[in-house]
């Protein structure tokens, strides 16, 4: 006589079976999560919040999908730290994942800034990928919780770094350059060289004394390559003697690491005081911003707790 299967109802409903279930990483308690996607930013699109969905089913953890719509993103995120979520994804733009990691602090949730932006400097630095499915399962799996130092000027948190001065507006140029967008770098380019000469910064480091440069970058301890210890920024001061230089620098900073230039010297520092005589231009973990003519940068030594694998590998240096 043969037996006969009974029709498996979770088979049929298309969720996993507990036993096909994939591994849930070992170093971090996984019961509750929610996930914050916002369908329009520039790398996300309107399959994520599905395409989410259902690689979350392949793990025992309870998951929420949210979709950031319209004016409704502060109350999104206002509910997503209400819910007791043991970690919070974030599939949206740069400053968004920035703005979640900065209400988290230390004593919150794990955060997951997953490259939904334009630059995802901090996805990169913490999973080494600008495939956010591929970056999603490497927190599920693997992800540990790690404590992530920064910065913070202006009421604006970075945790990789901020450039400060005219050699800012070279940022979307690199980045449009790296994806292939010859013209639209060709335009941040031109816009570039037309700001390169409209002043000068005068900053100090710590309360030390004034020095003067063309451009001031702030790096945080997670992708610096000349600190070991998180016990400040690495302060890097960009000062070109003459136009030539100024445009060397530019090209380094458009084709090749900066860090490398002899125009620019570097230190560790832990306040950092900044003067212009105009509104200082400025790129905040990749997201462009105008600064006051007087500025204050602080190191945040502990600034929110991240679920990633351990050590965080940059996939490009900044």
């Amino acid at each position: 006589m043969t037996d006969i299967a009974s029709p498996d109802p979770e088979a049929e409903s298309g969720q996993p079976s507990p036993a096909a279930l994939r591994g849930l990483t070992p170093h971090a308690p996984l019961k509750r999560a929610v996930m914050l996607v916002n369908p329009l930013s520039g790398g996300v699109g309107p399959r994520a919040a599905s395409e989410a969905e259902a690689i979350l089913a392949e793990y025992e953890v309870e998951a929420r999908v949210v979709t950031l719509e319209g004016g409704g993103f502060d109350q999104a995120i206002a509910d997503a730290f209400a819910a007791s979520a043991d970690v919070i994804f974030v599939l949206a733009g740069d400053g968004t994942a920035r703005s979640v990691a900065s209400k988290a602090r230390p004593d919150g949730p794990m955060i997951a800034p997953l490259p939904g932006g334009t630059m995802n400097m901090l996805p990169k630095a913490l999973y080494g990928t600008s495939d956010w499915k591929a970056a999603l399962r490497l927190a599920l799996e693997e992800g540990q919780p790690q404590l992530v130092s920064g910065g913070e000027v202006e009421g604006e948190y970075f945790y990789c770094a901020a450039i400060l001065g005219s050699p800012a507006l070279w940022a979307p140029a690199r980045e449009a350059m790296r994806t292939g967008k010859l013209r639209l770098a060709w335009a941040y380019a031109r816009r570039a060289l037309k700001r390169a000469f409209t002043g000068r910064l005068r900053f100090s480091l710590d309360g030390g004394g004034r020095r003067r440069a063309e451009a001031l970058v702030l790096i945080s301890p997670m992708i610096s390559k000349a600190m070991e210890t998180p016990t400040g920024l690495e302060a890097a001061a960009m000062d070109p003697s003459d136009a030539a230089q100024a445009f060397r620098l530019a090209a380094n900073a458009l084709f090749s690491d900066w860090r490398h230039d002899p125009a620019v010297s570097t230190r560790s520092a832990r306040r950092i005081d900044v003067r212009a005589r105009s509104r200082i231009p400025a790129v905040i973990d990749g997201e462009p911003v105008l600064l006051k003519p007087e500025a204050t940068v602080r190191f945040i030594p502990q600034a929110f707790r991240a679920l990633a694998p351990r050590p965080p590998a940059a996939e490009d240096s900044v």
